[in-house]
């Protein structure tokens, strides 16, 4: 399944929502010690602990999603953290536009490409988890440290792949759901219908692009989320490139961040499709050294790197998918659905 030396780890979770979130914070303690509650983002999003909307939030999520609360509550004991800290680390895109959260997605039919961007700090702490909840379908999903699962790439049992990619929008104007929150219910729907019915049904805070397929189905889904606005491009003849801002129209009154490797991404990428380049070659693109598609640099702009890459193809009857480590021309996992595949 993978190379004994990826630096992307392998992590089983399974039982209860309580029991799953245990296991995930005790794989992600150790990073989150080191490196997380000592960096500036860490120090950003705390400095929320009294705002007064943040019960506003928890109430939300235990009228909607107790069982993601239940996951939480986990999560926070197997970190050693408070409860409360937790709950805010995974708010921080609700709460600040400069979370440390990237990404750039290629979208074609039956097949999503994306480049998972983070904070350079967990270079070498990220994995994998297969998460089999007792009550939902099991999925496989890439995994920050002291994060939920399902903000990143994942598939699940059913057949169904999302790629998340940030959008920097402005804190919103009043109380949502959390989009990481919103983000880990989508993992337990069945079909690109579900998910984005799941979306328009909710109330929503920050801002999201998702790439979402189903195996067997001909369309690939592009779908921008935020407090005003569920908008759905479907992607059935012409590929599509996304690099963390929103470019739907029903988003463009949206308050948000456009930085500079965002656009610059965004337009390179585009170049690239134009020119035919497969989706691999565009993940792996640097000819813009300033602002790369694929980051590896210490000094990137928006202090984030590209952590892993993922290639889904949803052409089969179960997804085929790889997970490669950023740049690498063989990959480090495959699966067929939720199986590991052979090299």
């Amino acid at each position: 399944m993978t190379s004994d030396h990826s630096p992307l780890s392998w992590l089983e979770a399974h039982g209860s929502h309580h029991e799953i979130g245990l296991v995930l914070g005790r794989w992600g303690a150790r990073a989150c010690h080191s490196h997380l509650i000592h960096s500036d983002a860490w120090a950003q999003i705390m400095s929320h602990r009294n705002d007064p909307g943040i019960p506003a939030l928890r109430a939300l999520l235990h009228q909607h999603f107790p069982w993601i609360e239940q996951e939480l509550a986990g999560l926070s004991q197997g970190l050693e953290l408070p409860p409360e800290d937790v709950f805010l680390w995974n708010c921080r895109g609700d709460l600040w536009a400069m979370a440390p959260d990237g990404c750039t997605t290629v979208l074609a039919p039956q097949r999503l490409s994306h480049n998972e961007d983070g904070d350079p700090g967990f270079a070498g702490a990220c994995g994998l988890a297969r998460v089999r909840p007792i009550d939902a379908p099991a999925f496989i999903s890439f995994l920050y440290p002291g994060s939920l699962p399902g903000h990143t790439f994942a598939v699940n049992r059913t057949g169904l792949a999302i790629t998340v990619n940030n959008i920097r929008a402005r804190k919103a104007r009043a109380a949502g759901l959390p989009r990481m929150m919103l983000t880990r219910a989508l993992l337990a729907t069945q079909s690109p219908s579900q998910a984005i019915a799941l979306l328009q049904a909710q109330p929503r805070m920050g801002a999201f692009h998702l790439g979402i397929g189903q195996a067997g189905e001909a369309a690939t889904f592009s779908v921008e989320f935020s407090q005003a606005a569920v908008s759905v491009r479907p992607i059935r003849q012409d590929r599509r490139l996304h690099a963390n801002h929103a470019l739907h129209e029903a988003q463009q009154d949206l308050p948000q961040v456009v930085t500079s490797s965002s656009a610059r991404r965004q337009s390179r990428g585009e170049t690239l499709l134009d020119q035919q380049a497969g989706a691999l070659d565009i993940l792996r693109d640097t000819q813009d050294g300033a602002e790369p598609i694929l980051r590896l640099s210490l000094a990137d702009t928006d202090q984030e790197n590209t952590l892993a890459t993922a290639d889904i193809d949803l052409s089969g009857e179960q997804p085929r998918w790889a997970v490669y480590c950023p740049g690498g021309r063989h990959p480090d996992y495959r699966f067929n659905g939720l199986r590991p595949a052979e090299s």
